[in-house]
């Protein structure tokens, strides 16, 4: 582990050859951890490390928060100390050092660097350097992180940071040695940003503090609003004090500007980012003006600030909110920060007459001790941030000193060594895993927080909760007090939303910020673009200020209607009806009942029978290409093919009784060359060019029509001249309905078990009435009706076939097979003979 050469330079030129201590707090121990905490304000902005007489403590002198965190690594340190399976015979020490804010970072950390003889020696390698302390935990800003790492980062000696919450810190080229154990800056705006949209706040005021804390979160919240429907009104810094905490008067005039600012604006909700020592100030300055019913939303760094909290009459300022980490108890430290504890401090220099930052805390304690109620309602959030990292640490030692039951390995830890241990470390600690992702970062989630000031209640009380690793804020509370008349939700929008069918017109350069003009006539207001709208698809329309043009209500015949069950039903009936009597006429094939009726022609009726009944589901539903074809096809040239066979039937029947001695030849050749059979496939062939004729002139596209009686519905139908395309493909049929019905009734004086004229004709009769009823009807409505009618007339002519011509058939075969015999049927046609004769 070398270093270069300039940083060999830089070290000499900044570290001195010895080192003072500059602890708070000492420990001894067989492995000292070095804490670096923000307990005081500067004094006097000096930064000399001998301690000296304690001036009186004030609130604001005194970080609570800071000392709180203290306590908890010194709890955890004990409790690990106590707890004898993690370190069994090893004893943790700490050195603690107030690092007041950031006026204090580097000579602690060379402290920490040091030998036991306040030396830092100047090294070409330190894979073997011993520095005084084994890890640092600390410090709270990403600022003093910085300063921080860059010095322990060449020494690879393991920092874990409990309250840095900057996306800096993820980059381990620069920050190698670096952990912590809040999540990062990114999640907690994430935060932020879903806490306005769920609440519907789009105008929001951005307060930053003038350092790099401020700068890069209110940065990192801009970048995060982009794509979202969410406005900063305006965004202002606040000054930061520097040397010591009296504000300046154009410091104090800044923030009299910023505060009138915010009173004068329409935005109610006021997102601040910065850290706790600006912020006193500024809300004292919140509080004189009379600035109320605002919404703050407090960043990590300031959200259960217990100094804040106790402002007097904050809790007129509106309802604040934070983001804060994750309220997990930790039992016994409640007692345990308020418990005076003498601690051993080194013996050091007391020459100096300066003030120095690091105080005695202790002088202190009575103030820490009056925020324990409301430290201890709130909750251990950060204060599980400082008491993991030390568990954290205790773990990696654990594994690097091969630790059993019973005993561990006393053994020389080098900080490198320790340092790969802490990026394994995965182990539950009060119920929640504890481990480092690749980024240094932990797998804890945030709470928002709302302030309270009711006496014995939680004065940081949860009411949502973030999961980092979703991404996601979720559980958010109903029941929030809102500072507001009726506690009614704040409303914080730059313009109220638009009605329906209102399109935004912009005003200046906020997007949040807009006029609502209602559309005109014709066009409509399209969701994905609300600043413009749109006119109206073919076939539709709207009336101004519409939010949509008239969807006109797509009809055809639908499953679900009553007349359309009734026809499947009746569909249903007619094709098992139809299968039945064709396998009544397949077991009674070789009697003179089937014979008579056609014989092997019956088969050729009834197949196509049978597929004209299947065919009918292509009636029903959303009309498509491929059932508009089938509707032209599928069922006309099925109904052909029965309407040929009756009628070349009939034309038969006539020719045995009647044309036969008339005409012999013409019958011997009609018999020859299958006369029927033959006229059956012409005729089908007929039919297969009217029909592809028809497809040619008559495409099948779908198309739409108004129904004139209602705007609101639009007619689905196979093609704008169906009607056309019917009357097409039924004309060859009505043709030979006309010619079975001629036949037929020439026929009306057959014998009786050949005379079927009065079945053929009143089928026949009933199909050409039907079809040009329907025709007709078509020609002047185009309503939906039309097509329950095309379904309805068609199945009513299968049926009339079905049951009109071999309904009879059956039944003389089923319930009279007497007169299903040869010799019955030549009495017949020898009676009918002789009376001819």
């Amino acid at each position: 582990m070398g270093t270069t050469a300039s940083w060999m330079l830089l070290l000499l030129l900044l570290m001195p050859v010895e080192v003072q201590d500059s602890s708070v707090f000492h420990l001894a121990g067989d492995y000292l951890l070095g804490g670096l905490f923000t307990l005081h304000a500067n004094v006097k902005g000096t930064t000399h490390l001998s301690y000296m007489q304690v001036p009186q403590c004030k609130d604001y002198e005194v970080k609570v928060l800071g000392y709180n965190l203290m306590q908890a690594m010194r709890f955890a340190v004990e409790e690990i100390n106590n707890d004898s399976s993690l370190l069994p015979g090893l004893l943790l020490g700490y050195e603690m050092v107030d690092v007041c804010y950031i006026t204090n970072n580097i000579q602690p950390v060379l402290y920490f660097l040091a030998k036991e003889n306040f030396n830092l020696p100047i090294q070409h390698d330190y894979s073997s350097y011993e520095p005084r302390v084994v890890a640092v935990i600390g410090p709270d800003t990403a600022e003093s992180v910085i300063t921080v790492s860059n010095l322990l980062s060449l020494f690879l000696l393991p920092q874990i940071t409990y309250s840095a919450i900057s996306d800096d810190l993820r980059d381990s080229s620069r920050f190698p040695a670096l952990f912590r154990t809040i999540p990062s800056g990114e999640h907690q705006v994430e935060a932020m940003i879903q806490l306005m949209a769920h609440f519907g706040w789009n105008w929001v005021i951005v307060i930053a503090s003038s350092d790099d804390y401020g700068r890069e979160n209110s940065q990192l919240f801009n970048e995060k609003l982009e794509g979202r429907d969410i406005c900063i009104a305006f965004q202002e810094s606040l000054p930061v004090p520097l040397a010591n905490r009296t504000i300046l008067p154009p410091e104090k005039k800044r923030i009299e500007v910023i505060v009138d600012k915010i009173k004068k604006s329409t935005a109610n909700v006021v997102a601040v980012m910065s850290l706790d020592l600006v912020l006193l100030d500024f809300f004292e300055e919140v509080i004189c003006q009379n600035l109320t019913g605002t919404v703050w939303i407090a960043s990590e760094s300031w959200s259960i600030d217990p100094v804040i909290h106790n402002i007097s009459n904050i809790q007129l300022a509106g309802t604040f909110l934070g983001i804060t980490t994750q309220n997990i108890p930790i039992p016994g430290f409640s007692d345990f920060r308020v418990r005076q504890t003498y601690v051993k401090r080194p013996v050091v220099s007391k020459n100096r007459s300066e003030p120095t930052c690091n105080q005695e805390c202790d002088s202190c304690l009575d103030t820490t001790i009056s925020y324990s109620t409301i430290l201890t309602l709130s909750g251990e959030r950060v204060v599980y941030n400082v008491y993991s990292a030390v568990y954290a640490v205790a773990h990696a030692l654990h594994h690097l000193l091969g630790c059993n039951g019973t005993s561990c390995s006393k053994g020389v830890v080098y900080p490198w060594k320790l340092l790969q241990e802490i990026r394994k470390v995965n182990f539950t600690l009060l119920g929640h895993r504890i481990f480092f992702n690749e980024n240094g970062d932990p797998p804890l989630g945030l709470e928002v927080i709302q302030w309270q000031w009711e006496e014995g209640r939680n004065p940081f009380e949860s009411i949502a909760f973030y999961r980092s690793d979703r991404r996601k804020l979720w559980k958010v509370a109903t029941n929030i007090s809102w500072n507001t008349p009726n506690n009614m939700v704040p409303y914080s929008v730059c313009s109220r939303n638009c009605q329906l069918g209102q399109w935004k017109k912009p005003v200046g350069l906020h997007t949040c910020c807009f006029e609502c003009v209602n559309c005109s006539a014709g066009t409509y207001l399209n969701q994905s673009d609300d600043s413009e709208c749109q006119s109206c698809p073919e076939n539709e329309w709207s009336r101004e200020g519409d939010s949509r043009c008239f969807k006109r209500h797509l009809r055809f015949l639908e499953w679900q209607e009553p007349p359309t069950i009734i026809v499947v039903v009746a569909a249903s009936l007619g094709f098992l009806g139809t299968l039945a009597i064709l396998i009544i006429f397949w077991m009674h094939f070789q009697t003179p009942m089937v014979r008579s009726a056609g014989g092997r022609m019956c088969f050729l009726m009834l197949t196509p029978l049978l597929v004209a009944y299947a065919s009918v589901p292509v009636y029903i539903g959303r009309p498509t290409v491929l059932s508009c074809l089938c509707r032209q096809t599928l069922f006309t040239l099925c109904f052909t093919v029965c309407i040929a066979c009756i009628t070349v039937r009939s034309f038969q029947i006539v020719c045995i009784f009647k044309m036969a001695r008339r005409l012999p030849r013409a019958y011997g050749y009609w018999v020859k060359y299958n006369g029927p059979y033959v006229f059956v496939v012409l005729i089908t062939l007929l039919k297969v060019v009217i029909v592809t004729t028809n497809i040619m002139v008559i495409p099948t596209n779908l198309t739409t029509q108004f129904d004139p009686d209602d705007t609101q519905i639009l007619i689905l139908n196979c093609n704008a001249n169906y009607s056309k395309a019917l009357l097409l493909n039924t004309s060859l049929d009505l043709i030979l309905s006309v010619f079975g019905f001629s036949f037929s009734y020439m026929g009306k004086e057959l014998p009786t078990n050949y005379n079927e004229a009065k079945f053929i004709t009143l089928s026949m009769t009933f199909y050409f009435t039907s079809s040009v009823f329907l025709c007709t009807f078509m020609s002047v409505y185009q309503g939906v009706l039309v097509n329950i009618f095309d379904v309805s007339v068609t199945v009513i002519n299968l049926l009339g076939i079905s049951v009109g011509y071999f309904g009879p058939k059956c039944y003389m075969i089923l319930f009279y097979p007497e007169r299903n015999t040869l010799a019955y049927f030549n009495n017949v046609i020898q009676g009918y003979t002789m009376r001819k004769d």
